[in-house]
């Protein structure tokens, strides 16, 4: 039938019918020719050969990478099954546009940086060519990289961006939580350091908080002082707020005590480490909204030995009943910044044998973003870092049968998780619950934190996945 039209065609305009055949043959020819080009063009622009030597080329999602240095030490600790290292070197290079300037013109060029002894370390032709190119001093710090280095710099605190409509409730904190073996005795602590005070330019207020939670019974402990944003900005993750304090040597956390109980005012002081494990870290991640506002979350330590003791120095009878709570087990902290106000999170991480597992998803305020269309995650990592990752992610929280007991928390919570690399379910479910009304995030929702025991199981990285182990999990409830 087609034939038949097309000869007919032919027949009666044999002129438009033969330039109409010749348009859309060529046109055909074009669009070949450039898909072809195209795909030789793209190869060619991921040739590690173009990008300096080496055989493989790491880059972000959208181009440059925002923590090379976090990114190189992960590269540089991954193992293959006979212990070998994967990569045998790795050299971090940066592209950025230039202008010359000259009093007829501006000619445009594209500049690469390198490190000099790890591009000719990875086989870079010009780099080899030119030997006055010499490593500087500060290019030592890509040579070797220190954990405790990398720690330290995605555990750095942020300057507020300049937005007047958010500025109040900006705040950022390290966030730690750890439990005793026999998951007796479970802790949530936060230093925090919040907006500017608008009566004392350049001073911020913060505060250090303490939940201790023994055999079901929980107590608050705090402090609060006026920091000097400066000093914050320039030493963090070391951080001083009255009494308590912070402090990252190499890779260990140290952290000391001294707060007064919000119930009784009886005192609390201790001293705790956190050792973190090896490769159990996730990279700075921030979510961005409209006109400015932004939430951001790293996880510098995703699980790590936790050690160290509490005293108490209240009466018997108090709620700071007089004594030494020694702490040996598992630990986490994590570090969060951003502007708060009508913000609500669901959270949860557990750890067993070389994996541990982490997922969240953050519910903006409708007026900078949709909610709905901010996707969840959750990571798995061992050892050796991030074994994998997804974004399609469903939390479902089933209201509690007990909520006198369990302060109005979901009784259950089930997670799914699917992606290229993740197929993986965690139920939790919850045996105890603090709610705390958080006044950084408005008036109507509550704060809620939850210790239970995870039940994961699945695949994820090739791996076959059935643990039981006990965890921790946020999530937000209307205020009653």
């Amino acid at each position: 039938m087609i034939v038949r039209l097309a000869l007919r065609s032919l027949a009666v305009r044999p002129v438009r019918t033969v330039v109409l055949a010749c348009g859309f043959g060529l046109g055909i020819a074009v669009m070949a020719a450039l898909l072809g080009v195209g795909d030789v063009i793209l190869e060619q622009a991921r040739s590690p050969q173009l990008e300096g030597g080496g055989d493989t080329v790491v880059s972000g999602t959208f181009g440059e990478i925002d923590d090379g240095r976090f990114v190189l030490a992960v590269v540089r600790g991954l193992r293959q099954d006979s212990g070998r290292p994967w990569a045998v070197v790795a050299s971090p290079s940066r592209r950025a546009g230039l202008y010359l300037i000259s009093p007829e013109s501006a000619i445009p060029v594209v500049a690469r940086g390198g490190v000099p002894s790890l591009e000719r370390a990875v086989g870079d032709r010009e780099a080899e060519s030119i030997s006055a190119w010499v490593d500087s001093p500060v290019d030592a710090r890509w040579g070797t990289i220190d954990p405790g280095d990398v720690l330290r710099s995605i555990d750095r605190f942020h300057q507020p961006p300049d937005l007047p409509e958010f500025a109040s409730s900006w705040a950022e904190w390290l966030y730690f939580n750890g439990r005793t073996a026999d998951g007796r005795t479970r802790f949530y602590l936060t230093f925090m350091v919040g907006p500017e005070i608008p009566s004392r330019s350049g001073f911020r207020s913060a505060g250090v908080r303490l939940q201790l939670d023994r055999d079901g019974h929980t107590t608050n402990y705090s402090s609060h002082e006026e920091v000097d944003a400066h000093t914050v900005l320039a030493g963090a993750p070391d951080l001083d707020i009255g009494a308590s304090r912070v402090r990252l040597e190499g890779s260990r956390y140290h952290i000391t005590l001294r707060l007064t109980s919000e119930r009784d005012g009886s005192e609390l002081t201790g001293t705790l480490t956190l050792d973190p494990d090896a490769g159990r870290s996730l990279p700075p991640a921030v979510i961005r909204g409209a006109r400015g506002w932004l939430s951001g979350y790293v996880v510098p330590v995703l699980s790590g030995r936790l050690t160290g003791s509490l005293q108490t120095s209240g009466t018997s009878g108090t709620s700071g009943s007089l004594g030494t709570i020694v702490i040996a087990g598992e630990g986490y902290h994590d570090h969060n910044w951003g502007f708060w106000r009508d913000v609500r999170w669901q959270w949860g991480q557990v750890a067993s044998g070389d994996l541990s597992f982490i997922y969240g998803r953050v519910f903006p305020p409708a007026e900078v973003a949709d909610p709905d269309r901010i996707p969840g995650f959750l990571g798995v990592l061992d050892q050796s870092g991030l074994v994998g990752v997804a974004t399609n992610v469903q939390i479902v929280e089933h209201p509690a049968t007990r909520a006198a007991t369990l302060e109005g928390a979901p009784q259950n919570i089930r997670v799914t998780a699917r992606s290229g690399t993740v197929d993986v379910s965690l139920t939790f479910s919850t045996d105890r619950a603090v709610r705390t009304a958080l006044a950084m995030t408005g008036g109507s929702i509550d704060f809620i934190q939850m210790g239970g025991t995870y039940h994961v199981e699945g695949h994820a990285g090739g791996r076959t996945i059935d643990v039981t182990a006990r965890g921790a999990a946020e999530t937000f409830r209307p205020r009653k």
